[in-house]
């Protein structure tokens, strides 16, 4: 029987993407088979190593601070999300987030249509 389970992040990991995440709702964790779910940090000016994701798409909810998203084969696209906003990245698309402040962590909310948080992502060198 599948059964409702409450997740507290109790540790940091650090990811492929070079950020420090605190996994949630995953595979590993509940079992889920179709999602996963986790808070990131990017600390006061960090960045995330350009990447992309294998077959899945990405929902990203800002909960504090500024994120610019550079995307495309180049990165030569850019977004900024602040604290309220949306951001979705389609499966296979080449990324990576800046936190524009030097002196605040952004962090948000991540949610993937795929059970496993990091075996679908792939280091991305720009062209």
């Amino acid at each position: 029987m599948q059964e409702v389970r409450a997740i507290r992040p109790d540790r940091e990991v650090l990811t492929r993407q070079r950020l420090p995440y605190f996994v949630g709702i995953s595979g590993e964790t509940v079992g889920a088979s179709g999602m996963s779910m986790h808070l990131v940090t990017i600390p006061p000016g960090a960045k995330s190593e350009p990447h992309y994701h294998v077959g899945y798409e990405t929902g990203i909810y800002v909960l504090e601070g500024k994120v610019l998203t550079r995307w495309g084969a180049r990165l030569e696209n850019e977004v900024i999300s602040e604290a309220g906003e949306f951001l979705f990245i389609p499966a296979g698309v080449p990324h990576e987030a800046i936190n524009l402040s030097t002196t605040e962590a952004a962090r948000a909310v991540v949610a993937r249509n795929h059970p496993a948080e990091q075996d679908q992502v792939l280091p991305y060198v720009a062209e």
